[in-house]
């Protein structure tokens, strides 16, 4: 697979300054922004909003600029309230989210949100705690976390392998996608991403990371069917690469 070689390749040394440079300033960036959250918590929510969304844009700026890297959005990326199934290969398109999507609530495990600050500002910023295995009580409540925040029109972020997995991998959705989606009612939008091969480590890579939006999927199908789907389109970018 390209994608397998190239994350076998060992760095250039204009690779490893950069990948320097930028730990440097995105590492940095992340700790003087972190300070700032306990002021912040005491403000209204637009003030850790804004905060989380400057992160990400850190983020998606130095990994253009001193990683050298483009950044290829194909489709048409989703308005309004939709489930985003996402594929997961590197920190990358977590942090990169409120710069992908309008204003997206994001299923996230539940220990993140018990980080020092950052737990804290993610929780005020929308994500959804995911406790796995704790029974049908964290289902409703999570479900019910996550319709409350979709009628405001925000999508709603999934990654339904459950965690990150490597370029070329594609193993099955976990069980409780197709449940929220069930339960939830709403479109699902498919993402392939392919940023592993370039991000995944310490050591970054120069090339072109694409996302790829797929067609809408409606409520309503059932599991079989949405998993089969699902479990296509987001490993569009990975399938025989």
């Amino acid at each position: 697979m390209a994608g397998e070689a190239m994350a076998k390749r060992p760095p250039t040394m204009g690779e490893r300054l950069r990948s320097l440079a930028f730990h440097a300033v995105f590492g940095g960036g992340t700790v003087l922004l972190a300070l700032a959250i306990p002021v912040l918590m005491l403000m209204d929510r637009q003030a850790i909003v804004c905060l989380c969304t400057r992160w990400s844009n850190l983020q998606r700026w130095a990994v253009e600029h001193l990683l050298g890297i483009r950044v290829v959005i194909e489709g048409e990326v989703p308005q309004g309230a939709c489930l985003v199934a996402m594929k997961h290969e590197s920190m990358f398109e977590a942090v990169d989210l409120p710069t992908l999507l309008p204003f997206p609530a994001v299923f996230a495990k539940v220990e993140l949100l018990r980080l020092p600050l950052w737990g804290k500002a993610g929780f005020r910023y929308g994500l959804v705690p995911v406790e796995r295995d704790q029974g049908a009580k964290a289902l409703r409540a999570m479900v019910a976390a996550a319709r409350s925040l979709a009628e405001t029109g925000r999508p709603l972020v999934i990654f339904p392998e459950g965690t990150r997995v490597s370029h070329g991998r594609q193993p099955a959705m976990q069980s409780g996608f197709a449940g929220l989606y069930k339960l939830i009612g709403l479109p699902v939008v498919p993402v392939a991403v392919d940023s592993g091969p370039l991000l995944h480590g310490f050591w970054k890579r120069r090339g072109t990371i694409t996302y790829r939006f797929g067609a809408a999927i409606a409520p309503g199908l059932p599991r079989d069917a949405v998993e089969a789907q699902v479990h296509a389109a987001i490993n569009a970018l990975n399938a025989g690469a």
